[in-house]
């Protein structure tokens, strides 16, 4: 869904403006936290050099548990006009129907999304056009000023510019690597319709640890099939290179058993492409200011984990934090502190790393204790496969005495 042809998120004009909390950044965490704390009494700005989210390759599906924290915070209805849901998901692995699970998924593309939650704003959060030109933090006050001479003064200034760094530079906190070039995700349009693809989502796990695969996953978003790659290469990768020039080749070399039920792999649009490395956030316990999804660390697409992030950090400041912190006067980083100690940001946020960095260990070393690892996993599914066709066989009815 596009609001860019008829329904723009009104701007702010210049001036002075004071509010509880200034956010920097109308991504999706930005958006979210600006509802869900504008939709609690707060005065909030919210600001973003575009009024219109540019197009941008991200996140494309998220799980049951993610749409429970957009409910929590208000936004269910929301999400769900812009969101493809999914209730039958079919896994593939050794080349076979490995399991068909029923469970809740949600597919959408990521501007659209973004550009949907600005337009359900509650009214009294405008989004301010502009970029900040300069920015001054403290424990009493702190104050943005916009290349267009605009200032906003807030007690709190929350940043959630994503993987931009311009205003993280200016207030004086790094970006840590931890992994760099981790992890690449390709993505396209396949030519066959949902119709004839037949299946609601597919999801096949790759089978050579030369291939450097995780798992090609296909789905329905509205009335078109969306297909994303996670693999472990870089984008000046050689092969990343001859996928791109010719996916359908290297799709149906890779995963021939499939071919069939995605019209041969034939490719609609480009292959988009968005390289992640493994971020952490240093210098970042200070007055005044707090860090948000990815402008505080970042983690693989691949296990699903980013939105999940993004909407535990803003439930914890809008259920916990904000709230107690607007109750005192000052704003020191010692309040601050509480939610980067929090015990629920904490957790989700290892998650996230942990599952990143195993999720490429087991499926590109090659030593030998990530290689018994891979032999207990997989023998582990094929006793499965092996029991459930057992079970089948010993279902099926007798035959009869003539």
């Amino acid at each position: 869904m596009s609001i860019a042809e008829d329904r723009e998120t009104p701007a702010v004009p210049a001036g002075r403006t004071e509010v509880d909390v200034a956010i920097v950044g109308a991504g999706l965490a930005g958006t979210v936290l600006a509802t869900s704390l504008a939709k609690a009494g707060r005065k909030i700005a919210l600001i973003d050099p575009h009024r219109i989210h540019h197009d941008e390759f991200r996140a494309e599906k998220t799980r049951a548990e993610q749409m429970g924290l957009f409910e929590k915070l208000g936004l269910g209805p929301v999400f769900r006009s812009l969101a493809t849901p999914m209730t039958d998901l079919h896994v593939f692995r050794f080349g076979q129907l490995f399991e068909r699970k029923q469970d809740s998924e949600f597919a959408f593309s990521y501007t659209p999304l973004v550009n949907g939650l600005r337009a359900a704003l509650p009214p009294q959060v405008p989004l301010t056009v502009g970029k900040v030109a300069e920015v001054s933090t403290g424990p009493d006050g702190q104050r943005l000023v916009l290349t267009d001479g605009s200032v906003i003064d807030a007690r709190l200034l929350v940043v959630a510019t994503g993987y931009s760094e311009a205003v993280r530079r200016a207030i004086g906190v790094e970006r840590v690597e931890e992994s760099k070039a981790h992890s690449l995700t390709l993505g396209f349009d396949l030519a066959i319709t949902p119709r004839e693809f037949g299946l609601q989502s597919l999801t096949f796990y790759g089978r050579r640890v030369a291939d450097r695969i995780a798992f090609l996953t296909i789905f329905r978003i509205g009335e078109r099939m969306r297909a994303n790659m996670f693999i472990y290469r870089t984008v000046a990768d050689p092969w990343v290179r001859a996928f791109r020039e010719n996916p359908q080749k290297m799709l149906l070399e890779l995963m021939p058993e499939i071919a069939r039920r995605c019209g041969s792999f034939a490719v609609a649009s480009e292959v988009e492409v968005r390289q992640v490395s493994l971020t952490t956030t240093q210098g970042h316990r200070r007055d005044g200011v707090v860090f948000i999804g990815d402008a505080f660390a970042t983690t693989c697409p691949a296990q699903g984990d980013g939105i999940h992030r993004v909407l535990t950090d803003v439930d914890c400041l809008t259920s916990t934090h904000i709230p107690a912190w607007l109750e005192t006067p000052g704003m020191a980083a010692d309040k601050i502190c509480a939610f980067y100690d929090d015990p629920i940001k904490i957790a989700a946020d290892a998650r996230a790393m942990r599952a990143s960095i195993y999720a490429r260990r087991i499926n590109t070393e090659t030593g030998l204790e990530w290689r018994l690892r891979r032999l207990r996993n997989n023998t582990a599914r094929q006793l499965m496969i092996l029991g459930r066709k057992m079970r089948r066989r010993e279902e099926l009815p007798a035959p009869s005495m003539a």
